[in-house]
């Protein structure tokens, strides 16, 4: 497998570019081999991989140009090279968009990045910014390949957007119009997809009154068309704006939006929100975005005696907003948590999370019989200690949770009904004066479900410590036992150790030694062969080079300006 990558050039300020070095070259060159084994009927990876990598990183003036190589004989796949270029200079309170690039939108508008140009302004108060570019690229196989790919035609774009305000009260607008170019599939397609088009407009604002009450929101209106190419609707007023939209007989005006209102007083914060996203609402600068819902929630948090912080949340959902789906679906969530700091050794965090969800009437009627309605219960705490000497730190750790989903409907018979339980425990302790730190944690699930049962119970122990003066000799080793049981089933077992070694040399030279082994099996007292009979085996070896080829850096001593060349010399920072 073999990749050449070239990353986005960019700059951060061009008004800083006399202040920059002219050029600084460096880079890296480095390899992965791995050899693994495994005596189980399965093999999850090759016997032996080999992979070699290079990067380079050209700077000149602030002008950061980074490429990458990448070579795996893991298999016998080419790739193609993949290029993507990006300038984005900045001036002042200006920058310039060259390339595959992003611009901040509204999340209703726009998320995706642009293959183009764009231009934007960031002033004290007035915003603006425009972009012409290609959202996507087209698919655009041999029609009578049977194997072809999803064919996509493609897509192009262009918008603005405009604001004022500071980040407390604010309003800016946004426009987007995106579509599809018919010419760039071969025509065969033509009966299999559809080129469609889009212009959205969006709106967003915040008004704060003094430093305890603000209310933001953010609204878009999208005009869509599943087929720009289907009839269109013949009125003298929409065809006025035939230059930007023609809307047709498969076009859809759809609305997304919510609202929020926060309260902040001392020691006491609360939000209120809602939301909603129209059926078949639709941004083609958005990747996939819900819709057909509409929610409504409410946060609190506050903190108590300056120790115990405490915060909740409810939350409703409803989908279905046109009635035309065969059933409506609700869901609530609702949360609670609370934590603590007892002095300066013991904390502790508990909380309840619940879930639950229900189903009404559509366009047809609910069969009680298969009628959705569950809940979920989940509670979880969590407590910690630390302390430390001269000689030592130790911290315990123990968790426990308990999580049941339930289905309520009384004609069903629990099989989807699955209760869990679990607990685990851990101890630290940090040697001091060697540097060097042990663990040990135990941890259990069981899950009881329709006639079933599933346990697992995991034990490791970790140890790690660095050598040397420098301290650039690092070693890890995990040794770790798992036993796992399906009631009426099975029972295996498997015992198993990793480590690790790493060394740098010279602050460039890195090298790096991997492992693993464990011994699984099935241990199950009924069968005739019930041992440790497989084994799994890694073996990793790294090496990566750091370099730096030339540096020609811009030098002021003494208010004289003058430059410095470094040929081949690592940098030791």
């Amino acid at each position: 497998m073999l990749f050449l990558l070239a990353a986005p050039l960019s700059a951060q300020d061009i008004s800083q570019i006399a202040k920059s070095d002219p050029l600084i070259i460096t880079g890296a060159i480095g390899t992965r081999n791995t050899y693994y084994h495994s005596s189980g009927s399965i093999s999850y990876a090759s016997p032996l991989s080999n992979m070699v990598y290079a990067n380079l990183n050209v700077s000149v003036y602030g002008f950061s140009m980074p490429f990458s190589f990448y070579y795996s004989n893991d298999n016998l796949d080419f790739n193609y090279p993949h290029l993507s270029f990006n300038v984005s200079p900045r001036y002042k309170n200006w920058q310039l968009h060259f390339g595959q690039s992003t611009m901040p939108f509204s999340s209703y508008v726009m998320t995706m990045p642009f293959n183009g140009v764009g231009l934007e302004y960031q002033g004290d108060r007035l915003r603006f910014g425009m972009f012409y570019g290609r959202l996507r690229k087209a698919v655009n196989d041999d029609p009578t390949d049977p194997f072809a790919r999803q064919p996509q035609y493609k897509r192009m774009a262009w918008g603005f957007k405009v604001g004022y305000g500071s980040t407390r009260n604010y309003i800016d607008l946004y426009f987007l119009r995106a579509y599809d170019q018919q010419k760039s599939l071969d025509p065969a397609w033509n009966s299999i997809v559809r080129p469609q088009e889009n212009v959205v407009i969006g709106l967003r604002g915040a008004v704060s009154l003094k430093n305890y009450l603000s209310f933001t929101t953010n609204a878009s209106t999208s005009l869509f068309s599943f087929d720009k190419n289907a009839t269109k609707v013949e009125d003298s007023k929409l065809q006025r704006f035939d230059k930007v939209f023609e809307p047709s007989y498969t076009s859809l005006a759809r609305f997304a939006g919510d609202v929020n209102m926060n309260l902040s007083l001392r020691g006491f914060n609360a939000s209120v929100f809602y939301r909603i996203l129209q059926p078949d609402y639709t941004s083609l600068g958005t990747y996939y975005l819900s819709n057909n819902y509409h929610s409504l929630g409410i946060n609190l948090s506050t903190l108590l005696f300056r120790r115990i912080s405490l915060s909740a949340s409810f939350s409703g959902q409803e989908d279905n907003l046109t009635n035309k789906q065969l059933f409506t679906t609700r869901g609530l969530v609702y949360n609670t948590n609370v934590s603590t700091r007892l002095g300066n050794h013991f904390g502790v965090s508990a909380g309840y999370n619940g879930y639950r969800q229900m189903q009404t009437d559509g366009t047809a009627r609910v069969n009680d019989t298969t009628r959705v309605d569950r809940i979920m219960h989940s509670l979880y705490l969590m407590p910690s200690y630390t302390t430390a000497t001269d000689m030592f730190s130790h911290t315990v750790s123990l968790s426990g949770n308990y999580t049941r989903n339930e289905d309520l409907n009384p004609f069903s018979t629990g099989q989807t009904d699955v209760t869990t339980y679990a607990a685990g425990a851990s101890y630290n302790v940090g040697v001091l004066p060697w540097e060097m730190d042990f663990t040990a944690s135990y941890s259990f699930q069981r899950s009881d479900g329709y006639k079933t049962r599933y346990m697992s119970d995991i034990f490791s122990l970790t140890t790690s410590r660095s050598f040397l003066k420098d301290k650039n000799l690092n070693a890890s080793l995990t040794m770790s036992l798992c036993y796992n049981e399906m009631r009426h089933q099975m029972k295996s077992l498997s015992l198993g150790g990793d480590f690790s070694v790493g060394y740098t040399l010279n602050k460039v030279h890195a090298f790096g030694l991997t492992g693993s082994i464990s011994k699984y099996g099935d241990v199950n007292v009924s069968k005739r062969t019930s041992s440790l009979e497989d084994t799994e085996l890694s073996v990793g070896l790294n090496y990566t080079y750091t370099f730096s080829l030339i540096a020609i850096k811009r030098q002021v001593e003494n208010g004289k300006k003058g430059m410095s060349v470094e040929w081949g010399r690592h940098d030791k920072k």
